[in-house]
């Protein structure tokens, strides 16, 4: 962790309500939690109502509060998470040692395609993203390979509502084009990016069919154009779809 950051000291303060609510037996109130911690009342009282607007925490008719409806979601899907990560860790291995790519696991975040795991090269040129970076799910392979997996009225609002960033000239920003481009990702089973996010930068995705609900995940591979050559494309694209089966045969027998 760098050590030159500056800590903010309301959001630890927040982090101590949460946990000390979450590790209570029963609800709790202002003067309860204030007391608990250490904190004046005023700050208690802020935070806590604070949280209970996000849905971190909710309150009862008694006035307490109690861990929220949102708060649980979000350690369910740490959960999930996790699990996703160990189970698919040894396949971004290797395809990693098989096509000397940058393989990278991802999970849709509203409109990001977020990066929970990656595995890189160990020798020459590293093409990365860091583990939590979120890119937009409407540009790169990733992307279109989770946007493939959302039912047609979600992926339509989706594209209705929200402009195509042109980010090289190759971006596909026509609209009826890119939920074509869609519709070839759940037909072939896998999604390419031919220079359309970053100039020079190729990409191949496949989903991951594991029953995600709306947070859908994907495994991509990238790298250079002239390590993504065209006459390499199909073994790859093979290779890709063949992980994708046994990593779905997988969670779907244990």
């Amino acid at each position: 962790m760098r050590k030159d950051f500056k800590r903010v000291p309301a959001v630890y303060k927040c982090f101590n309500i949460i946990e000390r609510l979450s590790t209570s037996k029963e609800p709790l109130g202002i003067s309860d939690i204030a007391s608990a911690l250490g904190y004046y009342r005023s700050t208690v009282f802020n935070m806590a109502y604070s949280l209970v607007d996000l849905g971190i925490l909710q309150q009862g008719e008694d006035g307490k509060f109690s861990s929220g409806k949102r708060l649980y979601a979000l350690g369910k899907a740490a959960d999930q998470n996790t699990e996703l990560i160990h189970r698919v860790r040894p396949y971004l291995e290797a395809l990693n040692a098989k096509t000397g790519l940058t393989a990278f696991l991802g999970v849709r975040s509203e409109l990001k395609a977020v990066v929970v795991d990656k595995v890189e090269t160990s020798k020459g040129l590293k093409l990365s993203s860091d583990v939590g970076a979120g890119h937009s799910l409407l540009a790169g392979a990733g992307g279109k390979a989770m946007l493939a997996q959302l039912p047609d009225d979600e992926l339509d609002a989706i594209i209705e509502e929200n402009d195509l960033v042109c980010f090289t000239p190759h971006t596909c920003v026509d609209k009826k084009l890119f939920k074509e481009n869609i519709e070839q990702v759940r037909k072939e089973g896998i999604a390419f990016d031919m220079e359309e996010y970053i100039e020079g930068i190729r990409a191949l995705a496949v989903p991951l069919n594991i029953n995600r609900g709306n947070s859908p995940a994907a495994i991509w591979a990238v790298g250079l154009r002239i390590q993504v050559k065209d006459e390499v494309i199909p073994q790859y694209s093979e290779y890709l779809k063949k992980i994708a089966t046994e990593i779905e045969i997988r969670f779907s027998t244990e």
